[in-house]
């Protein structure tokens, strides 16, 4: 299953000149957004880049590129963004202007490290003795409506607004997202010759209602990577252990199930072999958590489609994860020293425990 490489230096080179790129090796389909953090210990940062598909193209991109980026901003996201994020091999084609303003603002207030709760910013504000910033009000939730079977909501996209060099890549990560798009993407890609897909699902629809839609889902995709709290809200029943929903989810269709634990690493499963591993997560020296899951899934996303081994992908993800844990902002991890990136896989696969 592993595919032919892709020429790094000269891909970047085509973007500084300019020039059209007629096939992309890797794509991430989600969400752009205006970050409004409260970190553990009470740090506030406003105004920030981010988005699950931002985080993700940049957890690909550390090991391929350029990475393509789809999704919907308004006419009110901030422009200057755009040529920030191309700058860094994150190719902007595929990212979709609607000529009026759009509500793209993620509030997180984080109790530990662990939990972080996106509702009420006014309360947060309140706790710390602060007044609510002017851009939060009215602010409800980043993840109203996504669990509509009929349409994607004013931020989703449709999968025939994905630009054409993107539809034969080597592999394409869905990111958390609405319904409709995780139900109608994985198919359409897969009749476009996209070799890879993965899928990280929103919390919205991961309820025991949709057992029969995420089948649907499932058939399509490589490999399927919800956290632990998605994976407890999509089972009625108590679970035994973990492993009992991975076996679950690969037998309603999943390839390969990845349950990511945070800070305990992640639970991967190989449903054809039957394999198990636990990937401990790397040592980072976290100072915030926000894009961690989803930077993971973009190393996985390589790493799967590069070498078809769920292990090699896992690692890959772990050290994507890592980076971004350690600084501020959905584009810190591409700034690592040489060499950093294969220190920490061997450091990550030393500690890999075969279930």
């Amino acid at each position: 299953m592993r595919r032919a490489g892709f020429d790094r230096r000269a891909a970047c080179a085509t973007i500084r000149a300019g020039m059209t790129i007629d096939r992309l090796p890797f794509a991430v389909v989600g969400g752009l957004r205006e970050d409004y953090v409260i970190t553990p210990d009470d740090e506030v940062h406003l105004r920030q880049l981010g988005g699950n598909a931002i985080y993700a193209a940049v957890g690909a991109r550390l090991w391929a590129g350029p990475v393509g980026v789809v999704g919907r901003i308004g006419l009110n996201y901030p422009a200057e963004w755009l040529p920030i994020i191309a700058a860094r091999g994150l190719d902007t084609a595929g990212i979709i202007r609607d000529p009026q303003p759009l509500d793209n603002r993620t509030f997180y207030a984080y109790r530990t490290l662990e939990e972080r709760d996106d509702l009420n910013p006014a309360e947060h504000f309140a706790r710390l003795g602060r007044p609510l910033p002017a851009a939060l009000e009215g602010y409800a939730t980043s993840t109203e409506g996504q669990a509509s079977r009929d349409t994607p909501g004013p931020l989703g996209v449709r999968p025939e607004e994905m630009p054409a060099a993107y539809r034969r890549a080597q592999g394409v990560h869905l990111s958390p997202f609405d319904f409709y798009m995780h139900y109608t993407f994985p198919a359409w890609l897969r009749q476009q010759g996209v070799g890879c897909v993965t899928c990280d699902p929103s919390v919205r629809y991961m309820q025991p209602q949709f057992t029969e839609d995420v089948r649907h889902i499932l058939r399509h995709v490589d490999a399927f990577l919800p956290s632990e709290m998605e994976t407890r809200g999509f089972f009625a029943e108590p679970l035994r252990d973990l492993w009992q929903a991975a076996e679950a989810f690969g037998a309603l269709g999943a390839p390969c199930v990845v349950l990511k634990l945070g800070a305990r690493g992640q639970y991967v499963y190989d449903t054809a072999t039957g394999r198990k591993w636990h990937v401990s997560a790397y040592p980072a020296r976290v100072v915030d958590v926000t894009g961690a899951g989803d930077a993971y899934c973009g190393g996985f996303l390589v790493g799967l489609a590069q070498t078809g081994d769920p292990l090699e992908a896992a690692l890959r993800g772990c050290v994507s994860a890592s980076l971004v844990l350690e600084g501020l902002g959905a584009l810190y991890a591409l700034d690592h020293p040489a060499g950093e990136l294969e220190r920490r896989i061997a450091v990550v696969r030393q500690a890999v425990q075969r279930i």
